[in-house]
Parts: structure tokens; C-alpha cells; sequence
């Protein structure tokens, strides 16, 4: 019995000795293929990464861009004694909504938001994008991109308000509203307050960004009053030539360029075939809608008053932009036409229209970028069905009413303060004189010659 014992249990040892290698084997193929497995997700992920924070930061340097185009557009549509003073104040509106938007706006914009209405007033602490490996992007680079949106918000003011506004009072106010006006607007949406919950949709910022411009504009504009010499005691309307159209051109095809890294960047990601195939679709769309601005506009000023007005149709170009920055993805072509399309409309029927209510908008931005906006924002239904046109309403309204009334008592608090208007001396002399003390035509003698 004990030798039958002894046999069996040598039998069994003889086995497991044959099977050890094959089952070691077995073993270090899977794991061998866990790792593979794992090494292929890492990659996959870093990928991922590295494209989603290359769009960040690609569509954020061509956002950036964007300042240049309103520089040189507004350089182009005021008179040369005012050039130099339109350049200092967009490198300057820039500067500073890049440091409010740092010092309080991107957290009051997207931290801690949860359905309310702003999220946290504290600096935000800015992660080093090399040590950033986390996620599906670079923190750094949306942190980037959401920075030059909030400078495009107050270069829509500068233009508007051109010509006769003092340099500080302005500043003052783009402190403001790139610091604590925007940010909140922005967090009702983008940050995951209230109008999000309510299903809200403004892809790119038609009212987000630009109306929201717009009604900071328009209070501006009512409260400054129009330039010397814009409107007579008849009621009649004294047209005060730009200084330089080629410049205004330029503007406007580099704002043309930007809007490609507006629209496109606000994909928020690159990888992948579903959203590098949205971004080109969003191209297409955007680049169809302003084009169809400007022949609506070409057609219609010709209708209208026998000759193209050159200024309208740069105009019809940024106001069929902004007309499909509220959804840029979802229309097909004939859809993306005729939003853009309608947004040239909306100029030639805005621009004579503000006139007539003796409100001085120098470079027609109120047109471009507040009713543009809001037509925009409107008729996103129209091509995406997870919206509603009484939720659209809700949110243009909404955002419309706390940014005119909160623009209206920061303007009033400085016009009665520091005052806001320059003296009639020192707008006959031009603002470059007056205000910022270098020219930015000297060797035509501008400063000598007073409009």
C-alpha cells in the first residue's frame, strides 16, 4: 500500500514537473498581453493629449490674432487724428482682460458654478502645461484659450465708443467686464449654471462673447453721446469718413482667419475621426456664412443706394461670422448661407437704423456683433433639434438684461466720477494729441488738420 502511495505521488510530481513549463508559459504571455494592452491605452491616451491640447492652443493663437483684426479694422474706420489712440487702447484691452481674467474671471467663469450663478472669486492657479499629463488636455491651454474669448468681448466695445472717449475711464471698464461681467454671463452657460441646466446652447458665443460686447457697447454709446459734428441740429447726418479702408480690409480678413480657431477651437478636442470631422465641418460653415454676408450686403446696397458700400460689406462679412458662432455644426450649407446671409441683411438695415436714433456707433459694431448675436443665438433650433426656441429667448434675454443694466450704472458711476467724454477741444485736436501724445500719421501733418 505504501509503495502504491509512494508511486502515485511520484507520478504526480513527474506531471506537475512536465506541466510547470507550459502553465509559466501560459502566464507571461497574458500578462506580456496586459501590458501590451496597457502600453497601446497609454499611447492612445497621450495621443489624445497631445491633439486636443495642440487645438487648444492653435485655435487660441488665432484667436489672439483676432486683436490685431479689430485694431486694424478700427485704425481703418476712424479719422487719422484718432489711429494712435484706437491702437493703444486694443494692446491695452487685451493686457488687462489677460490679467483680470487670470486674477478673478476664469474661476468666477468655471469653478464651483453647479448649476448657479457664478462660480469662485479667487486667482486661479494655473498648472505647468510639462508636468500636466493628466486628462484629455494640457490645463494650461484651456485655460489659454478661454482667456482670449473674454479680450474679444472688450474689443467690442473700443470700436463703438471711438473718437471720443478718454483712455482711462475705458480701461477702467474692460477691467470690469473682462474681470466680472463676462465671467458671470459666461459661467450661466460655459460654466454649468443656470441656463446649461435649462439646456441653453450657444456653441462659440454669438450672445456669450459678442452680444454680450454688444450691450456693454450700446449703454456706452447712449451714455458718451455721439461725436461733435456726426449729427446736425436739423436732425440730418454728417457721414465722418475712416482714414483708411485698405487698413479696415485688413482687419477684417484677419478677424475672417481668427474665427476659424472661435468656431473651430470651441470643439474642444481634436482626436479622434467624430471630431477632427466636425472641426472641417465647422470651417466650412463658418467660412459659407460670412461669405454669403457679404454678397447679401453687395446686393442689397446696391439695391438700395445704387452703389456697394464698401464699409457695409467688411461689416456683412463679421456680422454673417458672428450669426453662426451659436452653432457652426449643425447646419448644412444652405442652412449656413442663409444665417450668414441674414446677418449681412441685419447690417444694412442697423447701421442707417442707429443713425436715425442719434446713436454714434463709429465702427458698426452694435449691427455686427449685438443683433447679429442675438439673431445667431435664435435661430440655433433651427438646425439642432436638442434646443428650443423659448429656452433660446430665455437665455438672450437674460443675458442681454444684466449686462446693459450692470454696463449702464458701471458707465454712469464713471461719468459722474472720473467723466468718461473728452473735452470738444481735445476731440477737434484728435485723441492721438490729446490723449496718448504721439500721431499715428505725423509726417501728413494730421495733427494740423482739424475735422
Amino acid at each position: 500500500m505504501r509503495c502504491f502511495a509512494a508511486r502515485l505521488i511520484g507520478v504526480a510530481g513527474l506531471l506537475a514537473a512536465m506541466l510547470a513549463p507550459a502553465y509559466a508559459q501560459e502566464t507571461t504571455e497574458a500578462a506580456t498581453e496586459a501590458a501590451e494592452v496597457a502600453m497601446v491605452a497609454a499611447d492612445a491616451a497621450a495621443v489624445a493629449f497631445t491633439f486636443n491640447t495642440f487645438s487648444f492652443l492653435v485655435s487660441g493663437f488665432l484667436v489672439m490674432w483676432m486683436a490685431a483684426g479689430f485694431a486694424m479694422l478700427e485704425a481703418g474706420l476712424v479719422r487719422s487724428k484718432n489711429v494712435a489712440m484706437q491702437c493703444l487702447k486694443n494692446i491695452s484691452l487685451y493686457s488687462i482682460a489677460g490679467i483680470m481674467f487670470w486674477v478673478i474671471g476664469y474661476n468666477l467663469m468655471y469653478m464651483d458654478v453647479n448649476g448657479g450663478y457664478f462660480g469662485v472669486p479667487v486667482p486661479k492657479d494655473i498648472p505647468d502645461p510639462a508636468s500636466e499629463t493628466s486628462g484629455d488636455y494640457a490645463a494650461a491651454s484651456d485655460w489659454f484659450f478661454q482667456m482670449v474669448f473674454c479680450a474679444t468681448a472688450a474689443s467690442i466695445v473700443s470700436g463703438t465708443l471711438a473718437e471720443r472717449i478718454k483712455l482711462w475711464p475705458f480701461l477702467i471698464f474692460t477691467a470690469v467686464l473682462t474681470g466680472v461681467l463676462y465671467p458671470i454671463t459666461g459661467s450661466w452657460q460655459w460654466g454649468g449654471g443656470w441656463l446649461a441646466e435649462m439646456g441653453f446652447s450657444d456653441f462659440a458665443g454669438s450672445t456669450l462673447v459678442h452680444s454680450v460686447g454688444g450691450w456693454a457697447a450700446l449703454a456706452g454709446a447712449f451714455l458718451l453721446g455721439a461725436r461733435k459734428g456726426k449729427f446736425t441740429a436739423e436732425g440730418g447726418i454728417h457721414p465722418l469718413p475712416g482714414s483708411s479702408i485698405p487698413l479696415a480690409t485688413l482687419g477684417t480678413f484677419i478677424l475672417w482667419l481668427g474665427w476659424f480657431g472661435f468656431n473651430g477651437g470651441s470643439q474642444l478636442a481634436l482626436n479622434g475621426f467624430e471630431n477632427a470631422s466636425a472641426i472641417s465641418r465647422i470651417f466650412v460653415n463658418t467660412n459659407l456664412a460670412a461669405a454669403a454676408g457679404v454678397v447679401a450686403v453687395i446686393i442689397l446696397t446696391q439695391i438700395i443706394y445704387k452703389k456697394v458700400d464698401v464699409t457695409m460689406a467688411l461689416n456683412g462679412a463679421l456680422a454673417g461670422l458672428v450669426s453662426i458662432t451659436a452653432e457652426p455644426l449643425t447646419p448644412s450649407v444652405p442652412a449656413a448661407l442663409f444665417i450668414g446671409a441674414v446677418g449681412g441683411v441685419i447690417v444694412v438695415i442697423f447701421v442707417p437704423l442707429l443713425d436715425r436714433m442719434k446713436i454714434d456707433d463709429v465702427v458698426g459694431a452694435i449691427p455686427v456683433h449685438l443683433i447679429a448675436g442675438i439673431w445667431g443665438t435664435l435661430v440655433v433650433p433651427l438646425t439642432n433639434s436638442g434646443t428650443s426656441y423659448g429656452t433660446q429667448i430665455v437665455g438672450i434675454v437674460a443675458i442681454g438684461a444684466f449686462t446693459l443694466v450692470v454696463s449702464s450704472i458701471v458707465w454712469l458711476a464713471l461719468k459722474y466720477t472720473v467723466g468718461i467724454r473728452a473735452s470738444e477741444e481735445e476731440e477737434s485736436l484728435g485723441l492721438d494729441t490729446s490723449e496718448v501724445g504721439v500721431e499715428a500719421y505725423p509726417e501728413f501733418g494730421v495733427g494740423s488738420q482739424r475735422v
